[in-house]
């Protein structure tokens, strides 16, 4: 098969999957090895940048997805006519960072560093798909455990977990050697 024939095949696969897809999963449907297939993808993904074109293929950890280009986005609102999405107000905000970094993490671990009740918190962002069950802590009660999900990664824009930036430390603020009289 040709090169353009394998891209049009991927770009078909990406499209009507609607989600993020293995690298694995499209090289084991052309039938080539990860290497050549994630050639093809970012052959594909090259083509529709520099054509300036209005879908982009994103890769979101190890998995690629066709979405629309961000210049086209107020287009799209204006055909929609839908308001623009509602941001994530502090306390979303704080228990968001909180998961994405602690994670896997209970409610329970949530609210002892918040410390208050982060039920409503939680429940809204596992609404919004930016948090959701990675499992269950083995102990007494089998609290659900969180973690981000694929969500999350397009919503701020990371190919994966690993790009999120460093906790600054709160050393910086403490004295280096303990205060004597």
């Amino acid at each position: 098969m040709r090169l353009s024939e394998l891209e049009a095949v991927v770009e078909s696969l990406l499209f009507i999957a609607g989600d993020a897809v293995p690298l694995t999963s499209i090289a084991q449907t052309i039938e080539l090895d990860k290497a050549t297939a994630k050639a093809i993808v970012l052959s594909l993904a090259d083509k529709y940048e520099q054509e300036n074109r209005g879908l982009r293929i994103v890769e979101i950890d190890g998995s690629y997805q066709m979405c629309t280009a961000a210049e086209c986005f107020e287009y799209i609102r204006n055909m929609y006519q839908s308001p623009q999405r509602q941001g994530l107000t502090q306390s979303l905000l704080e228990t968001l960072a909180i998961v994405a970094y602690k994670q896997p993490i209970t409610r329970a671990q949530v609210e002892g560093i918040r410390g208050v009740s982060s039920d409503h918190a939680i429940a809204k962002l596992v609404e919004k798909r930016l948090i959701c069950e990675v499992g269950r802590l083995d102990t007494p009660g089998r609290p659900i455990l969180f973690g981000t999900s694929n969500e999350f990664l397009r919503y701020f824009g990371f190919k994966s977990i690993e790009e999120l930036p460093p906790l600054e430390t709160e050393q910086a603020d403490e004295p280096q050697e303990p205060l004597t009289t």
